[in-house]
């Protein structure tokens, strides 16, 4: 499980250093990929394999589907992370999640997100308030 906010930052080769907690599930392999909400989501490889399993029981006649998988899979790339735990995002990642130097790497359960820190800051601040008001409509047994 990925828990926590950190705040690393890209260096001029479009690196990022994986907070240390992080380091040991990815160590095998990750995939990094668009997330829905203009960020980017690094997977450990096994649980990427997982998800696209998934994927491919949705129906082939859903155009939402089909854009989705789409999508999502031509955005993929893989990678290793380096000794010093670091992971090159590829530039079509970074300019689709506007990524600058200063990140926000958010740990979130099974996946990581990289987010721009001012893109971050907009969401949490936008979100703050939805998630006060989450009920057992969205998350059962709360």
């Amino acid at each position: 499980m990925f828990l926590g906010t950190h705040m690393p930052r890209l260096d001029d080769k479009g690196r990022v250093i994986l907070p240390m907690k992080f380091r040991e599930p990815l160590a095998p392999g990750l995939v990094l990929t668009k997330g829905q909400d203009r960020c980017v989501v690094v997977w450990p490889a096994d649980r990427f394999a997982e998800y696209a399993n998934d994927l491919r029981n949705a129906s082939l006649t859903s155009e939402k589907a089909r854009g989705f998988t789409r999508v999502f899979f031509s955005s993929a790339f893989d990678d290793v992370p380096d000794k010093q735990g670091r992971v090159t995002v590829p530039p079509s990642l970074r300019e689709y999640a506007g990524l600058d130097r200063e990140l926000v790497v958010v740990g979130a359960d099974t996946r990581i997100e990289i987010w721009d820190a001012a893109a971050w800051n907009d969401y949490l601040t936008t979100q703050e308030r939805a998630f006060a008001e989450v009920d057992d409509e969205v998350i059962p047994r709360m």
